[in-house]
C-alpha cells in the first residue's frame, strides 16, 4: 500500500500531466444529444444474454491452460492457444463485459480462472501485444474490481511492452527481425493504451510521452495520402530511417488491409481521447472517412477482408474488421460535431445490425461457441480463413455494450 505522501505525489503529476499535454483521463465522453438509437434496447439485452449463454458453451469446450482461438466448423474442431498468443486476453475481456452485461457470475468465475494463466505474460518482453493480452484482460477486471494485484500486474506490463521502444526510430518494435530492421505494424497503435492507463496509476509521465511518440511516427510514415494504411513498415534500427513500407496479412503492398485501417481508426481515436491532440481527432475522422466511403465497402458495412482484394465482390468479409470499426466510430461519434456524429453513429449501427444477423452471428450452440463467423486473420498464409475469432467477439460485444450506454 503507497503512503499518503506518495498517494498525493501520483495526483499532483498526474494533473501536471493534464495541463501539460491536454489530456482527458475520461474513458466515456458526454454523448452527443442528436444520436437517437434504433434497435431497441430489448433487442440489445437479448443479444448480449445469448452471447452468454454461447461463451459457456465455448467454455465447456475449452481443455485447460488453453485459450480459444477458432474454430473450424468442417471438423468440430476447437483451435487453441497457449498464453502468449496475442489474442490471449480476448476471452477473458469478452466475458468479463458480457458478466458486466449480465451479472452472470459463472462468466467472471471462468475470466478470473483461466487469467491465472495469462498473469505470467505481464513479464513477456518478446512481443508488442501486451495491450491486447494484458489490458483487455487485467484492465477489463481493474475496471470492473479494482485490486493491487491487477494494478502490479498491469504496470509490469507496461514497463515489458515500453522495454520494445526504440528513440532512435521514435517507435515500439513489434516483430523481431534481423539486427538492422526494426519491424512496425499499423496493430501497435492498439497497445498504446496500457502505456497511458500506466501513467494514470504510476505517475511517471515516460509511459505517456513513449505512446505519443509511437503515435506520432506512426502518423508520419504509416499512411499514404488518401489515409489509406501500410501494415508493416521497416525502419532501419541504427538510423530510424524507413527502410521498406509492405504488407504482410494484406492482399498486396500497396493495398489497403482490412483490419489495418481498423486498427488505425481505433487507435488514434483512443489517442484523441487520451490527449485531446487534435491531429489526432482528424486522423481518426480521416480513417473513418477512408472505410465509410470507399467505393468497395458493401451496403451492410461488412468490409472484404481487403479493400483492393482482386476478386470483390466475390471476395470474403472480415468480420472482425467490421466488429473494430463499429466499436471505434461509437467512440469517435462523441467527439465530432453533430451532423458527423450522426453519420458515424448511423454507420456503427448498420455495421452492428449486420453483424447481429444470421449471416455473420451464429446460431446458439453452433461455431464451436464463437458469436461471430466469417472472420479473415491471415489469407495470404491461408491461416484463420472465414472462421470464426476471439478478437472478433471481443469487439463485437464491447460495441454492443457501448450502444448500449447512448441510451443512459
Amino acid at each position: 500500500m503507497i503512503s499518503m505522501r506518495k498517494y498525493f505525489q501520483i495526483l499532483l503529476t498526474n494533473w501536471m500531466i493534464m495541463l501539460l499535454f491536454g489530456c482527458s483521463f475520461s474513458k466515456t465522453p458526454s454523448k452527443p444529444v442528436t444520436i437517437q438509437p434504433k434497435i431497441p434496447a430489448e433487442t440489445v439485452s437479448t443479444l448480449l444474454k445469448e452471447a452468454s449463454v454461447q461463451y459457456k458453451v465455448l467454455a465447456n469446450r475449452l481443455p485447460a491452460g488453453q485459450f480459444p482461438k477458432s474454430y473450424h466448423d468442417q471438423e468440430d474442431r476447437l483451435e487453441t492457444s497457449g498464453s502468449d498468443w496475442w489474442c490471449s486476453g480476448f476471452y477473458p475481456g469478452t466475458l468479463l463485459y458480457l458478466y458486466q452485461a449480465t451479472g452472470d457470475k459463472e462468466l467472471q468465475t471462468e475470466a478470473l480462472r483461466i487469467m491465472t494463466d495469462l498473469k505470467k505474460e505481464q513479464y513477456n518482453t518478446t512481443t508488442h501485444d501486451l495491450g491486447f493480452m494484458m489490458y483487455c484482460s487485467f484492465g477489463n477486471a481493474n475496471q470492473l474490481a479494482p485490486r493491487p494485484e491487477y494494478r502490479d500486474i498491469l504496470v509490469n506490463s507496461a514497463k515489458s511492452l515500453a522495454s520494445r521502444f526504440s528513440p532512435k526510430v521514435g517507435a515500439i518494435k513489434s516483430w523481431d527481425s534481423t539486427p538492422n530492421d526494426f519491424l512496425v505494424i499499423i496493430d501497435n497503435m492498439m497497445n498504446l493504451e496500457l502505456l497511458f492507463w500506466a501513467t494514470r496509476a504510476t505517475g511517471d509521465s515516460s509511459f505517456y510521452k513513449l505512446a505519443v511518440t509511437h503515435a506520432n511516427t506512426t502518423l508520419q510514415h504509416h499512411f499514404r495520402p488518401d489515409y489509406s494504411s501500410y501494415h508493416v513498415l521497416n525502419y532501419n534500427s541504427t538510423t530510424g530511417a524507413v527502410q521498406q513500407k509492405k504488407t504482410a496479412q494484406g492482399y498486396a503492398d500497396e493495398s489497403a488491409w482490412a483490419r489495418g485501417q481498423a486498427w488505425g481508426l481505433y487507435g488514434y481515436t483512443v489517442m484523441f481521447r487520451e490527449t485531446k491532440d487534435p491531429k489526432y481527432l482528424t486522423q481518426a475522422m480521416h480513417l473513418a472517412d477512408f472505410v465509410l466511403q470507399h467505393p468497395n465497402l458493401p451496403d451492410d458495412k461488412i468490409p472484404f477482408w481487403d479493400y483492393n482484394a482482386p476478386n470483390i465482390p466475390s471476395a470474403l468479409r472480415d468480420a472482425s474488421a467490421g466488429a473494430i470499426n463499429a466499436s471505434a466510430l461509437l467512440e469517435l461519434c462523441r467527439y465530432v460535431p453533430a451532423p458527423t456524429a450522426q453519420h458515424y453513429f448511423s454507420a456503427a449501427e448498420t455495421m452492428l445490425q449486420s453483424l447481429s444477423s444470421d449471416t455473420y452471428r451464429a446460431a446458439p450452440g453452433t461455431n464451436g461457441g464463437f458469436l461471430l463467423k466469417h472472420g479473415v486473420g491471415h489469407l495470404p498464409q491461408g491461416s484463420e480463413v472465414d472462421v470464426p475469432l476471439t478478437y472478433a467477439d471481443y469487439y463485437y460485444i464491447e460495441a454492443l455494450r457501448r450502444y448500449q450506454e447512448f441510451r443512459r
